[in-house]
């Protein structure tokens, strides 16, 4: 898996997104309640703080739980929440080193249809359907995974030409767009709950 990542807005954050399956699937456990960029930073962060080049599954679950939060609040911190954000990579790294022998790619390999990766990735530790189905999109989008039927399965997020989400982004004229398309949902949502629906 080699391929052209601008989630980070960093080179050498994005250079690893595009190599490294788990480094896309840390990435995505970590997008959520802090800037998109930041989060997809984050595996970078830890490769760094770790001193290796790459995320390894099986050396993350392993890892003393106390430690690894620390190596995730160190300034800057990988997250807003780096202690519970800590605990989440090793429950999806300890599902990896269990389901897939650490290997996340394991989980879209093989798949055949859409609605079978969707299933795989709902049951990752931290993946709840719309995060499922995101980044589902993001593997048809930017990573060439297309199994049958993986845009239907994906939802909404995987129409073509749309910018709702990290599978839309490459580069950040489009990063601009998703924030402006989140931002308008985000006000709509309160529009209707303000109003009572």
């Amino acid at each position: 898996m080699s391929t052209e990542i601008h989630l980070a807005q960093q080179p050498e954050a994005d250079a690893l997104l595009g190599r490294s399956s788990l480094a896309a699937l840390v990435g995505m456990l970590l997008d959520q309640q802090v800037p998109m960029e930041w989060a997809f930073a984050g595996p970078y962060t830890i490769t760094q703080r770790l001193g290796t080049d790459d995320l390894d599954a099986a050396q993350i679950a392993a890892y003393d739980p106390e430690a690894f939060a620390a190596l995730l609040s160190e300034k800057p911190a990988v997250h807003r929440y780096p202690g519970s954000m800590a605990k989440r990579i090793q429950q999806l790294c300890q599902f990896l080193v269990d389901e897939y022998d650490g290997d996340a790619s394991a989980v879209w390999a093989d798949a055949q249809t859409g609605a079978e990766l969707l299933g795989r990735l709902k049951a990752l530790p931290g993946f709840g359907t719309q995060k499922a189905q995101i980044f589902l999109a993001l593997l048809g989008k930017r990573y060439g995974v297309r199994p049958a039927g993986w845009r239907e399965a994906a939802g909404a997020y995987g129409e073509a030409n749309s910018y709702r989400s990290a599978a839309d982004i490459t580069g950040p004229e489009s990063l601009a767009k998703v924030r402006e398309y989140k931002q308008e949902a985000k006000r709509a949502a309160k529009a209707a709950k303000a109003s009572g629906n």
